[in-house]
């Protein structure tokens, strides 16, 4: 199983970023993709899921209304769209799939997103 994630980066508060996660050694479109994060010194969290096919996606309530998470199963990607980037956002950023809500996977090595002016 293989988790790649990209797109991170530095941006001002009130940016966007498109987060992207490529997924390989596992049948993608029958899992539940997810996105975390790690902020230092707190815990990873989970952000967001979206289901394999049916159903909506779900959000923590820290980032309602802010991010949207996509998936392309020919792809084999997730994708997380986050807008109105506050500091707080700050961390590295995660994928990973499962069947729940719990992660399967190993960890890749995530993507770097620090919000700052």
């Amino acid at each position: 199983v293989q988790l790649e994630e990209s797109g991170g980066g530095l941006v001002q508060p009130g940016g966007s970023l498109r987060l992207s996660c490529a997924a390989s050694g596992f049948t993608f479109i029958g899992y539940r993709m997810m996105w975390f994060r790690q902020a230092p010194g707190k815990e990873r969290e989970l952000v967001a899921t979206i289901p394999s096919a049916v159903g909506r996606p779900t959000y923590a309530d820290s980032v309602k209304g802010r991010f949207t998470i996509s998936r392309d199963n020919a792809k084999k990607e997730v994708s997380l769209w986050m807008n109105s980037l506050k500091p707080e956002d700050t961390a590295v950023y995660y994928c990973n799939y499962g069947d729940g809500m719990m992660p399967l996977g190993n960890w890749g090595q995530g993507t770097q997103v620090t919000v700052s002016s």
